[in-house]
């Protein structure tokens, strides 16, 4: 007969997953939701296999090895969260330990037995991923929209959902209005988050994919990368406040800088220290409410 025990479970991420996680839920505590108390039963791996809908596609070798290592140091502690389907069980949280655990030859794992509806089973795999920084960023803006097709909501109620700003999630959602080239790209490390946003800074798309094969051909930086998109871009109309480029004080040109990369948009300062205009550019409303959040909370 399998041991049981009982967890006590409270609300929100932190009853499905514990505070500390250095070892991807290894530590002790307890497991907490809206349920109240769940019992804990030990099921074989062979009956386990992973959610088809796992946000998360790429798991890191080195980490599950580092995981299986704990695993056989101190045992599963925290259990997995599954729910039944055909002649087994589903993972909903927790398959870096359900891998590690085969890794270090474990033939069972504790587990916690849910059914939840389809929202509900991409929302709690969003949020654990989310929570623990697991995904890459083309994985979790695809997280974040399929939770937004299948639930209807909104990107403020999404980002309430999983404890973001709303800022993150436009920006992740923003992402995917990159060539699926580039995207590959972000997913595989070749850019990073920075690069991609310089990039979609970018109006004409084939212009974006020439900066981008020169990002990655090049090795440039997030700034340089800003900096080239910023000049592939119509500059603003002269204005009789703006000095020539080469005339320009090169601390007001480190403060455009600046603005660029934090904004991660088009940013000119016309002017100099002792009046003038600074132009913030956009290019679609996401970009507008992207801004507004960034700029005013």
């Amino acid at each position: 007969m399998a041991k049981t025990s009982k967890f006590g479970l409270g609300k929100g991420l932190d009853a499905l997953l514990p505070a500390d996680d250095e070892n991807d839920g290894m530590q002790s505590g307890r497991a907490v939701t809206e349920h109240g108390e769940d019992v804990v039963i030990s099921l074989p791996l062979t009956k386990i296999r992973p959610n088809p809908n796992q946000p998360r596609k790429f798991f890191d070798e080195a980490a599950l090895n580092e995981i299986a290592a704990s695993i056989k140091e101190h045992g599963v502690i925290q259990p997995v969260l599954v729910e039944e389907g055909g002649d087994g069980y589903i993972i909903i949280a927790g398959e870096r330990r359900f891998r590690a655990a085969a890794i270090a030859g474990l033939k069972e794992i504790p587990a916690i037995i849910r059914n939840y509806s389809e929202e509900k089973r991409l929302e709690v795999a969003l949020i654990e991923n989310v929570q623990r920084a697991d995904l890459t960023p083309i994985e979790e803006a695809v997280a974040y929209k399929s939770l937004m097709n299948i639930t209807g909501k909104s990107q403020d109620e999404i980002a309430a959902k999983v404890g973001k700003s709303r800022s993150t999630v436009a920006n992740a959602l923003r992402l995917l209005r990159l060539p699926p080239m580039i995207q590959r790209s972000l997913e595989k490390g070749e850019i990073t988050s920075g690069h991609a946003r310089a990039l979609l800074a970018i109006s004409d798309a084939a212009t974006q994919e020439r900066v981008f094969n020169e990002i990655v051909a090049c090795g440039l930086s997030v700034r340089e990368a800003e900096k080239i998109a910023a000049r592939t871009e119509k500059p603003a109309a002269a204005s009789p406040l703006r000095q020539p480029s080469k005339q320009r004080d090169p601390h007001l040109v480190a403060l455009e800088e600046e603005m660029i990369e934090k904004l991660g948009a088009k940013v000119s300062v016309d002017g100099d220290f002792g009046k003038g205009v600074i132009r913030i550019e956009y290019y679609s409303m996401e970009d507008l409410d992207r801004l507004y959040e960034l700029i005013v909370t």
